[in-house]
């Protein structure tokens, strides 16, 4: 189904596409920012549509130039379609995880200082929704193998670029979604749309300390 829409696309079907992207990805969004505040989900519904957006975009064009080089024959066109439908799934699964986002952020203690509970509660929130967004990512991508299969020289070609793919959506999406952030917002600063560390740290070493602090119960938190 994927492949027949890619073939037979059109200017309102990619429209279509934009506007559900857009939308999956700010009620995701919104309920990451509501365990911090109310303005909190405005500035992170706002943002994380751009992390998505700007995604798709730099992964259109660095797609376009692995496909051939890996025996799938698509071209920039073909590519950019694909990336945008694959995106669209994501926001889509991601919009329908936004209750289970919101039951994730209810559940965690209010942050205070002096509570070790709340630090942990914090980090098993960052934990939680990299997890969201990964299976997202990972099942949108999985439903464009038919279409790579059309492509490619072999089977092991349309694999290939699909891992290839996978690989470029993690490290330019999670490089993006550091310079972006906080989404959930480190608890101890004001809630603000672009924080003043936005080239501090890095998105896997907090990720590691968020997956380190609920397996061995650490209250740590960065200053």
């Amino acid at each position: 189904m994927v492949a027949a829409w890619i073939e037979r696309w059109s200017r309102r079907r990619a429209l279509a596409w934009l506007l559900v992207t857009v939308l999956g990805a700010a009620l995701f969004g919104a309920a990451i920012g509501w365990w911090r505040a109310p303005l909190q989900a405005v500035f992170t519904a706002t943002k994380f549509p751009l992390v998505l957006l700007l995604t798709a975009l730099g992964n259109a064009l660095l797609n376009a130039m692995l496909a051939p080089l890996l025996g799938v024959n698509m071209g920039l066109r073909q590519s950019l379609l694909a990336v945008l439908m694959s995106f669209t799934i994501a926001a889509a699964i991601l919009g329908a995880f936004a209750p289970l986002q919101l039951f994730v952020g209810w559940n965690v203690p209010s942050f205070n200082l002096e509570l070790r509970s709340a630090f942990l509660g914090y980090r098993f929130m960052q934990f939680a929704t990299v997890s969201f967004i990964a299976f997202a990512g990972v099942m949108a991508n999985v439903r464009l193998l038919p279409l790579l299969r059309a492509h490619a020289e072999s089977d092991a070609a349309a694999w290939r670029v699909l891992l290839a793919w996978l690989t470029g959506n993690l490290f330019l999406g999670s490089q993006i979604c550091w310079v972006l952030r906080p989404f959930v917002g480190r608890p101890q600063d004001p809630v603000e749309f672009l924080g003043p560390s936005l080239f501090q740290g890095s998105f896997y070493e907090t990720v590691f300390e968020a997956a380190r602090a609920i397996v061995l119960q650490q209250a740590e938190i960065e200053p």
